[in-house]
């Protein structure tokens, strides 16, 4: 799977708001900024919260944190160009090849524009994978199995996750909101973490459901396209639900929404310096 995998993380913006408290209440804290990257897990998740990004009002802005426009093109175009390519000319090496081409301009474009070396080699990496799987069996088909494994491996590790009681995107969007894992202390935000975990969970098992069928079948093209519509829109949807349903103000917390707002603004200021520090 290439970015259309990728959790969150997307995958963030600059929000900005101040918190409040009435007469009545105490001023609320803001969550504290979470700890530094200390280890391969932890630097993992803060450059997937690293591009989630919030708008002021404290929503989800998807289209930022799926990486605009560009991300959009960098996730889909090499895998539409492959099936096209392959549709004209029944050949696997000419298909691959402009797959991989165009993989790698994009990888090269964000080095260009000193982008993370990780996340500019990462994309192209899975083209390439994917081209070789292809190319080694001799089935065009076989270009979306890494796909395959990689939503399957997401789904055992969102289930995991949630059997013990950290559910994933609790950890990528703690981090984002800057309250670390403070959210743990409250059943119902566990509860919420762990649907909202359940919901993206449930659409790389829908893709799965979809496009193994048509794997077995070997409809290339019904393959390739439902590979285009279940990618990053699909994943969209299911990560700006999860982020609605886990907000602190639509758990109904007394002025939460202008604490959560600052809250996200402290997450993005932290986020922005794990960005520079990736850089």
């Amino acid at each position: 799977m290439t970015a259309d995998a990728q959790p969150p993380q997307s995958p963030d913006d600059s929000p900005q708001g101040t918190a409040s408290g009435s007469a009545a209440e105490p001023a609320r804290e803001s969550a504290p900024e979470p700890a530094p990257a200390s280890g391969p897990a932890d630097s993992a998740f803060s450059r997937a919260a690293s591009g989630v990004y919030a708008r002021e009002d404290g929503s989800l802005d998807v289209m930022q944190s799926l990486g605009g426009l560009r991300g959009l093109l960098e996730a889909s175009l090499p895998t539409a160009a492959f099936l096209v390519v392959f549709v004209i000319t029944q050949q696997i090496l000419p298909a691959a090849v402009v797959a991989v081409g165009i993989g790698g301009v994009f990888a090269v474009l964000r080095l260009v524009q000193r982008g993370p070396l990780v996340q500019s080699l990462s994309g192209l990496a899975a083209i390439v994978l994917c081209a070789v799987v292809a190319g080694q069996t001799g089935q065009a088909r076989d270009f979306y199995l890494w796909g395959f494994v990689t939503n399957a491996a997401y789904i055992v590790a969102f289930v995991l996750s949630i059997l013990v009681r950290w559910p994933l995107i609790g950890l990528l969007f703690g981090l984002v909101r800057g309250e670390g894992v403070t959210w743990r202390q409250e059943p119902l935000r566990v509860r919420r973490y762990g649907l909202a975990t359940w919901i993206v969970t449930a659409v790389l098992a829908a893709r799965l459901a979809v496009q193994v069928p048509l794997y077995l079948a070997d409809a290339l093209v019904a393959l390739g396209t439902a590979r285009l519509v279940m990618g990053l829109p699909l994943y969209g949807l299911a990560l700006w639900v999860a982020w609605m349903i886990t907000r602190p103000e639509a758990l109904g917390d007394p002025g939460a929404q202008d604490a959560a707002r600052q809250d996200v603004l402290d997450g993005e200021a932290a986020a922005t310096d794990r960005r520079d520090g990736l850089s």
